[in-house]
């Protein structure tokens, strides 16, 4: 149990490590606040190696939190198009106008202060505090629990709030006060590349490997322990590309609830025949010519599972009072308007349009 495991054994081994093995990511060569706070943001539910080319696109459009905070809302969604979970970016914004009123532009020094912030909690305030300032507060993601739960042979469901406040207190007390900095980033780079959630755990290359009571033990894969999630809800859609041309239809989703404020392509529940969606396309008064089926798709919410069919309906004429659609040239559309990765299949052949 964790309590009963030495963890400041991890200290020095652990550090050594990392200085000699981390890997060069973009937010590591500057680690200023707003680019650490921007990182691991991005870095939530999304793989390092896709967030790289986002975080690069991002600081250099707004490099700073006056940026973000002056940021149109269009502008910023297509920012984090094909990130996801878009109210991340949403809270970013609001916390950056937080931290141009009541701290000057730079956000606090300070890891209570940072807690307030919309949209940081305990991990991301630690990873900041720490990461850019220096602070000895820990920053327990999967990755670390992970690592400690194996190491300690900790069987407690590490979903449990209870469970994750003490391990934060737990790496409060043993984390080096002098290399706060290192110390929370081994952890997260231990998990992410040796002690890996996906498969079996890379023991040989582990510098924590004569601690580990797991390792010892051969019951890696048993750990953590973590309770299983509801089921999501599976839904079936019908996506249309209405194409007149170069152009084509979009519709601007509502501005709350899932993807609220995107724009998406008309969209139907259920699984149309080329029929009835021939019907749909004619009722909201348009001629169609001719209708091409298209792959199908499937996309993953945290709670709904889409399971999409579409067709390209090319159409006799747009006409620009057509149901509150916009009418939209294939570059307008792809440059932009964000329009989330749950339709990156029907984007693609939009993409074929623009010449």
């Amino acid at each position: 149990m964790i309590f009963d495991f030495d963890l400041q054994r991890i200290n020095v081994p652990l550090i050594e490590w990392f200085e000699k093995n981390k890997r060069i990511l973009p937010w590591r060569e500057r680690p200023e606040p707003y680019r650490v706070w921007v990182s691991e943001i991005m870095l939530q539910q999304t793989r390092v190696e896709a967030v790289k080319p986002y975080f690069e696109r991002f600081v250099a459009e707004l490099p700073t939190v006056q940026d973000l905070a002056e940021c149109s809302e269009e502008r910023l969604l297509k920012l984090w198009e094909g990130l996801g979970y878009y109210n991340r970016v949403r809270n970013m914004q609001i916390a950056a106008k937080t931290v141009m009123e009541e701290y000057e532009g730079v956000l606090p020094a300070n890891y209570e202060e940072l807690l307030k912030l919309k949209g940081i909690g305990h991990y991301t305030a630690g990873a900041i505090a720490s990461i850019a300032y220096g602070i000895p507060v820990p920053a327990v993601d999967g990755n670390v629990l992970r690592v400690i739960t194996r190491l300690s042979e900790d069987d407690t469901d590490i979903m449990k709030q209870s469970f994750k406040n003490m391990m934060e207190n737990a790496l409060r007390e043993s984390m080096p006060k002098d290399a706060a900095s290192a110390y929370n980033q081994a952890l997260m780079e231990l998990g992410a590349t040796v002690c890996v959630p996906n498969g079996e755990p890379q023991c040989e290359a582990c510098p924590l490997w004569d601690l580990c009571i797991t390792r010892r033990k051969g019951t890696a894969m048993q750990y953590p322990v973590k309770s299983k999630a509801k089921k999501r809800r599976l839904e079936d859609k019908t996506v249309l590309v209405i194409q007149d041309g170069n152009k084509v239809i979009m519709n601007r989703r509502p501005k709350k609830g899932l993807l609220a404020g995107m724009y998406e392509f008309p969209n139907v529940e259920g699984c149309l025949s080329e029929e009835e969606a021939l019907g749909y396309v004619k009722d909201l008064g348009l001629v169609p010519v001719r209708i091409q089926k298209l792959e199908e798709a499937k996309h993953i919410f945290s709670h709904i599972e889409w399971h999409m069919k579409g067709y390209v309906v090319k159409v006799a004429q747009l006409e620009e009072d057509t149901g509150g659609f916009l009418f939209l040239e294939a570059r307008d559309c792809i440059e932009n308007y964000p329009v989330p990765s749950a339709f990156e299949r029907y984007k693609e052949y939009i993409r074929g349009l623009v010449k």
